[in-house]
């Protein structure tokens, strides 16, 4: 019997069959930027956890491992451009999926203009050494043109660029690391071990930085018409990038708070701290090798960014909740062009508003990366309360599954909590402006477009039904061939 003839793809027009378990990974790899951690953001989570950052990312691991398990549910059964989106619809019904079509392309596009912000501030850091100094638009315009042309033109194109720059990334952070604990003489660091000076209250609430910088590591199931045996590599690809991630954050983690140590600096006072260690154990050089890689790593996580944003956009296009010109495929490139073109462009020009009213390049990142987390949170919740609700639906439920569901949920309301703080909890603060209004930002965002839906369901009374039957054809076509 021939599948291909059968693919999923016949239902979008997206180019079919084209993508290797590697070029998979690296789109959940390319979105979680793990190598933007270690090189920038280690420090705002050390501040918070201390000696016991590295197990806050043990923890974190465990939880998004969780979500995984319920997301690998519906992925290990049926794949399409949607993402979470399409299963959520299946699990829980419209309204929900429609919930978390709008947190998954928010979440998306946040990330994206967070990263771009990034790669702007490290790009204008670079070439200042060579005496140019572009300003801020420029530098956002040419990561956002890149990044368009790439997702434009061809997703094996994207996923290559998407891999290779991370492998570079990874690799060199991984040998300036092994330099560094050398340097200290593989010194086993037992403040760090017995968490020396740490309370379970520096754990959870560095756990809420942690969580967000796992996030992104679903985007992979977007890719559901492009993979190559979709329900094999799209939850492998899942998982596996939670698992890599993990690892690499929480080893990095462990070395340079260790190579700090009787150093007379503060990792919670350096921006560039494997720059700073590199310095100190005397291969400077490579240290700005690393700053080029978190350069790479932050334009792949744009690139990373704009794919699944434009997928989950065009499968919502098709079910009718946008406008019809972002369901449609190119003819030659076989990529959502015209939702490609819009997110390249939304995720310019929010970032580029934030500069022109001269906000900073790095509290911009900081801004719109802690308003993506919302998005994210709300759709992985989503996810495991749905898997135990789809098993239920095709009688595959078993007591385990609804104790995976669970235990992902509460892991997910930790950063929530440590988000949204507590009044008079010391466990969980009450974030300082204007962290303290992106929750409630979030929400507007949220009643927004499901009270804009409602309306558009009352105007289309067929629209749900459509919604539906579009997710079930999708589903239907892998329910008897598990080995596509």
């Amino acid at each position: 019997m021939n599948t291909e003839i059968k693919s999923p793809t016949s239902f979008h027009g997206l180019k079919p069959n084209c993508l290797s378990f590697s070029e998979v990974l690296a789109q959940s790899f390319a979105v979680i930027a793990p190598t933007t951690v270690p090189a920038s953001n280690i420090g705002l989570i050390v501040a918070l956890s201390g000696n016991g950052t590295w197990l806050s990312f043990v923890i974190g691991l465990m939880g998004l491992l969780l979500v995984s398990i319920n997301i690998n549910q519906f992925a290990s059964r049926s794949a399409s451009p949607g993402s979470l989106y399409s299963y959520i619809t299946k699990g829980l019904g419209a309204t929900a999926g429609v919930i978390c079509g709008w947190s998954l392309v928010l979440a998306y596009l946040f990330t994206g203009m967070s990263v771009l912000c990034g790669f702007a501030n490290f790009f204008g850091i670079f070439i200042s050494h060579l005496g140019i100094h572009p300003s801020s638009i420029t530098l956002l315009a040419i990561g956002a043109g890149i990044s368009w042309y790439a997702a434009y033109k061809d997703i094996q194109l994207s996923a290559l660029t998407m891999l290779w720059l991370e492998v570079v990334s990874l690799v060199l952070i991984i040998i300036l690391c092994l330099i560094i604990w050398a340097h200290k003489g593989f010194a086993v660091d037992m403040s760090q071990l017995t968490l020396s000076g740490v309370n379970p209250g520096n754990i959870a609430t560095g756990l809420v930085l942690v969580m967000f910088g796992f996030s992104g590591f679903e985007s992979a199931t977007s890719l559901g018409d492009e993979a190559k045996k979709p329900l094999r590599t799209i939850p492998k690809a899942v998982m596996g990038s939670v698992i890599l991630a993990g690892l690499f954050f929480v080893s990095t983690t462990y070395i340079e708070v260790l190579g700090f140590s009787g150093t007379g600096i503060s990792i919670t006072q350096t921006e560039e701290p494997l720059g700073f260690l590199s310095q100190q154990v005397g291969v400077g050089f490579l240290g700005e090798l690393v700053g080029l890689g978190a350069l790479f790593s932050f334009f792949a996580c744009i690139l990373g960014s704009i794919n699944p944003a434009a997928r989950v956009a065009f499968l919502m296009a098709r079910h009718g909740l946008f406008h019809a010109s972002l369901g449609h495929a190119h003819t030659e490139n076989r990529t959502p062009h015209v939702a490609v073109t819009m997110c390249s462009f939304l995720t310019f020009l929010v970032p580029a508003i934030m500069s022109f009213f001269h906000i900073k390049l790095f509290e911009c990142m900081g801004y719109l990366g802690a308003i993506c987390s919302y998005g994210f949170l709300t759709v992985y919740i989503l996810i495991s309360v749905a898997a135990p609700v789809y098993l239920h639906k095709i009688n595959k439920l078993r007591l385990i599954d609804i104790v995976f569901s669970m235990l992902a949920v509460g892991f997910m309301m930790i950063p929530i909590l440590g988000s949204v703080g507590i009044p008079g909890s010391n466990l969980f603060p009450v974030p300082e402006a204007p962290y303290n209004l992106f929750p409630y930002l979030f929400l507007i965002y949220l009643v927004t477009s499901c009270s804009w839906f409602l309306i558009k369901k009352q105007r289309s009374p067929h629209l749900v039904a459509g919604m539906q039957q579009r997710v079930d054809e999708i589903h239907a076509s892998f329910a008897e061939r598990n080995n596509y």
